[in-house]
């Protein structure tokens, strides 16, 4: 599986802590990081800006989103140091404008978040790129997502799915992780999970299902402000989910019953 520590919004608009958490992902054996990308203008209408909303950046809803977004300067150095960390990074724009900017750093893939499963303009901008997708399917209909699926197989493009549930923290009775083998043999593309749940045994179970990726929010604290740090996890627990995802990869095996060559000894000193 490839494994993702999704770095979001939780740096809270502060370019060292999202240093930091890079190298925690990395230290914690992640494949790569992921950060999401908006042109706050074009995603969010002015009244929605102008809402009032408390945080530590000011008292409208749009000191906070603005507060949260990179530039290139940022980028900038979030991309050498993954360079020299030899980690993936790429993220999930909101708008047509943040994938161009994405674009300039080549990245492995571009993400479309499940919030951005129905803009057919920014699906369509992504299949340009030719850069394989990265899709969540959270909060959308099967309909919804035959319509995304298609247009980028139809482009050509490689796709990867990520079953996930949109809440945050989600439930693990909400979880149905049934789901991973229904979109992979509905569409014929890999399938992997994006977790909101607090713990991490679900995201274990989905590896045994058969996600090729996996996809957790990373904290520093938990209790840091912001509206992902309940269902994110923190370092410990990162390391945790790599070292197990890793471990039932190799426990996995192959589907042919027989004596194994581990058993010979205890076959001779014990078979009746």
């Amino acid at each position: 599986a490839y494994i993702v520590a999704e770095i979001g919004i939780n740096h809270n608009g502060d370019l060292d802590t999202a240093l930091q958490m890079i190298e925690v992902a990395k230290d914690c054996g992640f494949d790569a990081v992921k950060f999401q990308k908006r042109t706050v203008d074009v995603v969010y209408s002015a009244h929605e800006l102008i809402k009032p909303r408390e945080s530590p950046f000011g008292k409208t809803n749009g000191d906070l989103k603005r507060r949260l977004e990179f530039e290139l300067s940022e980028y900038e150095i979030i991309d050498k140091l993954c360079d020299e960390l030899s980690i993936d990074w790429f993220a999930s724009p909101w708008d047509v404008a943040s994938a161009e900017f994405l674009r300039q750093f080549s990245p492995p893939a571009i993400k479309i978040a499940s919030a951005c499963l129905t803009d057919m303009d920014l699906l369509y901008y992504a299949c340009e790129c030719g850069c394989p997708i990265i899709m969540s399917t959270g909060m959308s209909s099967i309909h919804e997502i035959d319509r995304a699926v298609h247009q980028v197989l139809d482009a050509a493009v490689p796709l990867v799915l990520l079953h996930t549930v949109s809440n945050y923290p989600a439930a693990d009775g909400d979880l149905n992780l049934r789901t991973i083998a229904k979109l992979r043999d509905r569409y014929g593309v890999p399938v992997g999970y994006s977790g909101h749940e607090v713990g991490i045994a679900p995201t274990l179970a989905a590896v045994a299902l058969g996600a090729c990726m996996v996809e957790r929010h990373l904290t520093l604290d938990r209790s840091a402000w912001g509206s992902d740090q309940a269902a994110s996890v923190e370092p410990q627990g990162m390391r945790k989910i790599v070292e197990y995802i890793r471990s039932i990869e190799d426990s996995m095996g192959i589907e042919r019953k027989g004596m194994f060559a581990c058993e010979r000894a205890s076959h001779e000193k014990l078979r009746r």
